[in-house]
């Protein structure tokens, strides 16, 4: 969720300031022929009174609930359509804005009457006025499309687009370079890599997109096995990545890796043709969880794994340090 606070145009989670600077924007002010045109390009005017806590609304702010516009809006019952996180930090700026006489920007989530979840901007001014009971008025903008348009570009960098793991960029930042970036994965209890046997094979006989659905089939059991892992990237070709936490401990750990490569081997079904499908895997456990060189721990991990793949069996090969 962002948000933040404003001072002038440049925000400032830890600013409010006083000069009122939304005029014009109180609901009862508005001409209709304004208020069509503002729900147009999905713009609403709001306020609230502060005396009982009334809610006054354009057409447009209906429009991102989802509301009836005849509609008699108790704010108790519209904060219950907030996300818990949106709806909270609604209040704490909420709540500072009152105190400060300020102003505050904020983009939330809500979940409309429909079921149907909506992000919107909401800009809010505490306004008093001699004689006149105090009132927050500002707009509410449904920005649902600018965070979907974000949300995509994000997942095209972050993610791989043939499986939809976490991609090489994003396992080197978040593990390997995490502990320096401080954007690390968190507390480690091992790293397990795993590489596809035979899938030159595949790709010879069958062709590409037949190693393509190879590769889905696998990335798919491969987060349906280990839900909880802190990251799961393809880090090349045909080799993936699974970091997990320390809540397991090691025979766990090797005890769920079995039973995956043993699942693993269920046949594949691709446009009538049948496969099978097995792998070949490297552990390398944390000996601290909290404290440990990410790329010492690769070096075993990747040991392991072609320890593996050199014995005949491709027995799992653990390395305990």
């Amino acid at each position: 969720m962002s948000m933040s606070i404003q001072q002038s145009n440049v925000p400032c989670r830890a600013q409010i300031e006083s000069p009122q600077t939304l005029p014009g924007c109180q609901p009862g002010r508005i001409d209709p022929l304004l208020d069509r045109a503002m729900a147009s390009a999905k713009v609403g005017a709001w306020s609230c009174d502060l005396s009982d806590n009334g809610l006054n609304w354009t057409s447009g702010v209906y429009d991102i609930f989802g509301l009836p516009h005849e509609t008699v809006v108790d704010r108790r019952e519209t904060l219950d359509m907030y996300a818990e996180e949106s709806r909270d930090e609604l209040e704490r700026l909420r709540a500072e804005a009152i105190a400060r006489s300020g102003i505050f920007t904020l983009d939330a989530q809500v979940r409309r009457s429909d079921g149907e979840k909506r992000w919107m901007r909401i800009h809010g001014e505490m306004i008093r006025s001699a004689g006149a009971a105090p009132i927050l008025h500002g707009l509410k903008q449904d920005v649902t499309e600018e965070k979907m348009r974000s949300e995509a570009l994000r997942r095209l960098a972050e993610n791989d687009a043939l499986t939809g793991l976490a991609n090489r960029a994003i396992y080197e930042s978040r593990f390997l370079n995490g502990q320096r970036t401080g954007a690390g994965v968190g507390s480690l209890g091992a790293l397990v890599l795993f590489d596809l046997n035979d899938f030159k094979q595949i790709n010879d006989r069958w062709g590409h997109l037949a190693g393509d659905a190879c590769l889905k089939v696998f990335a798919e059991r491969l987060s349906a096995i280990f839900p909880e892992a802190l990251l799961t990237a393809r880090i090349g070709g045909d080799e993936f990545a699974v970091i997990l936490g320390n809540d397991e401990p090691a025979d766990v750990i090797e005890a769920r890796i079995a039973r995956f490569l043993i699942h693993l081997r269920a046949p594949i079904l691709w446009q009538g043709h049948m496969f099978t499908v097995s792998a070949s895997s490297g552990i390398a456990f944390s000996t601290d969880p909290y404290s440990y060189d990410a790329e010492e721990v690769f070096i075993r991990a990747d040991a392991a794994l072609y320890a593996t793949k050199r014995s005949s069996w491709r027995a799992r090969v653990s390395d305990r340090c």
